[in-house]
């Protein structure tokens, strides 16, 4: 055997015991995804994703990175379960159209006003009861959850978590750090309840429950803001999404650069 077979050889058996050693790693995420998704998402659909992403992982890790491979290996497994979420949407037609709706006339109202869409003026436009507004919030809180920016036919989404900037070229890493701005801007105009929720969901990983006690709610009630912030970032991204590439040019609320509270929410 050449030197050159000799090596791939121990590359390859390297690899395969990093994926032997790191294999539990995939369930503890694809069960945690699972705590912030809906009943009707397949686990094992997960799983499978988040090997795939483990095998290239093993494939690609070099020694002298920074961080561990562990650290990188959960980067690419979360990155390639929420690939598999964003191809899979769960959600009916319907249910994007009227979260479209809804953005629209939020923000419409936001230009009219120059300040946050008063859910009475959202209910009233719509002409929805309270009952149907509030089941309509909680369907935008579970409509492609990943996904803020989608164009109508609900192809292409960017999402909420940006993608790892080693598999992008370089107009793609572009367009994501683009998405990332914008979307902090958004984020940051966000009323300070929907920052809270936003904050615990995305960058704390609480899930509905969870957030329902630290804030003193319902889960139903969580369940709601996060519907409405869903609602309004999209509404505010709308400048982004139609190739404006700037946050006010949706005509949405002014930018503001505050970050999420961490103190005691308002009630």
């Amino acid at each position: 055997m050449s030197v050159a077979s000799e090596y791939l050889q121990l590359q390859k058996q390297s690899a395969d015991e990093l994926v032997r050693q790191h294999a539990p790693l995939v369930r503890r995420i694809a069960y945690h995804l699972m705590g912030r998704l809906p009943p009707s998402v397949d686990v094992g659909d997960l799983i499978q994703a988040g090997m795939i992403g483990l095998l290239e992982a093993a494939r690609n890790y070099v020694t002298d990175r920074a961080a561990s491979f562990e650290t990188y290996a959960g980067i690419r497994i979360r990155g390639a379960m929420l690939d598999e979420l964003r191809k899979s949407d769960w959600t009916p037609r319907s249910v994007h159209r009227k979260v479209r709706e809804m953005a629209e006339v939020v923000r419409q109202i936001e230009i009219e006003t120059g300040a946050d869409a008063d859910d009475a003026e959202v209910m009233k436009r719509l002409g929805m009861s309270p009952e149907e507004y509030h089941a309509a919030l909680a369907d935008a809180a579970s409509a492609r959850l990943l996904s803020l920016t989608a164009p109508d036919e609900g192809e292409g989404a960017a999402a909420l978590e940006v993608a790892d900037p080693d598999g992008l070229g370089p107009a793609e890493s572009i367009e994501q750090d683009g998405l990332r701005e914008a979307l902090i801007a958004a984020i940051g105009s966000l009323p300070e309840r929907e920052q809270l929720v936003m904050s615990l969901y995305y960058e704390q990983e609480l899930n509905l429950k969870e957030i329902g006690a630290v804030l003193g709610v319902t889960e139903s009630r969580v369940c709601q803001i996060h519907g409405q912030a869903v609602v309004r970032l999209r509404a505010r991204l709308a400048g982004w999404r139609d190739g404006g590439g700037d946050l006010e040019s949706g005509g949405g609320k002014p930018k503001k650069t505050a970050r999420p509270s961490s103190g005691a929410p308002r009630r």
